[in-house]
């Protein structure tokens, strides 16, 4: 069954999209329009079947239609719509599996990356990696630990010099609508124990411990965001 044909028949009428607040989206941005629905998704209030309208996206988010259209392009190569010759664009499922199946992706990726940094490890990416690391420990700022993570995983991928995984992580979007570590904060503690991890691997070259560190690392951050998507549709309280 292609996915197309997997997508369930449209609930009634097109979704309601509420005004974004704060102006969430500058105008003329695609992204930044795609990354709103994604929380509107998240968050519940566009959920599964539901038929997406561009003109009330347009509105809501104070935007023209063509980033609109580029963001459904985006949304669509993601995987959070789906869109059906001459019926529209649908939403696609979201719920914990999803979830799961996105972080367990992720960890087989970055795994594949840090298994080819340890092959061609050298003393300088161990130390870029290790820099990063220690400031990982030593900062408290949330949004800034986001930034240090993203960039030490970016220095994994770039050790790894193959372009094939750079492409696969490029057509795949973050799931939390926001600065990660500041809705997850439970999360730093499996982010520290895990750069750690990895770059000890790294540094003794092997790659097999290095991917497994990485697995672990995201599964655990998996289930962090499963609560906090729990919350968010009012299924769990807060921890």
């Amino acid at each position: 069954m292609s996915q197309a044909e997997a997508v369930p028949e449209p609930m009634t009428g097109s979704a309601a999209i509420p005004s974004s607040p704060g102006a969430v989206v500058r105008k003329g941005s695609g992204e930044q329009a795609a990354a709103y629905i994604r929380q509107l998704v998240f968050d519940g209030q566009l959920q599964e079947g539901m038929r997406l309208a561009q003109d009330e996206v347009a509105k809501a988010v104070g935007v023209s239609r063509i980033p609109i259209r580029e963001a459904i392009i985006a949304l669509e190569r993601e995987g959070w719509v789906t869109t059906k010759l001459h019926r529209g664009t649908f939403v696609n499922a979201f719920d914990e599996q999803v979830i799961r199946d996105h972080y367990e992706l992720f960890g087989l990726v970055y795994g594949l990356a840090a298994r080819r940094a340890a092959q061609r490890s050298t003393p300088e990416i161990v130390a870029q990696l290790t820099e990063l690391t220690k400031r990982i420990g030593e900062t408290d700022d949330l949004v800034k630990i986001g930034d240090l993570a993203l960039a030490f995983h970016s220095a994994v991928v770039g050790a790894a010099h193959s372009p094939r995984i750079t492409v696969v992580l490029r057509a795949m979007s973050a799931l939390v609508p926001g600065p990660f570590f500041a809705l997850v904060p439970r999360a730093v503690e499996s982010e520290r124990k895990g750069v750690r991890a990895i770059v000890r691997a790294i540094r003794d070259g092997d790659g097999d411990r290095a991917a497994r560190e990485y697995s672990k690392m995201l599964n655990k951050q998996a289930e962090l965001v499963v609560d906090l998507f729990l919350e968010r549709r009012g299924l769990r309280q807060a921890v």
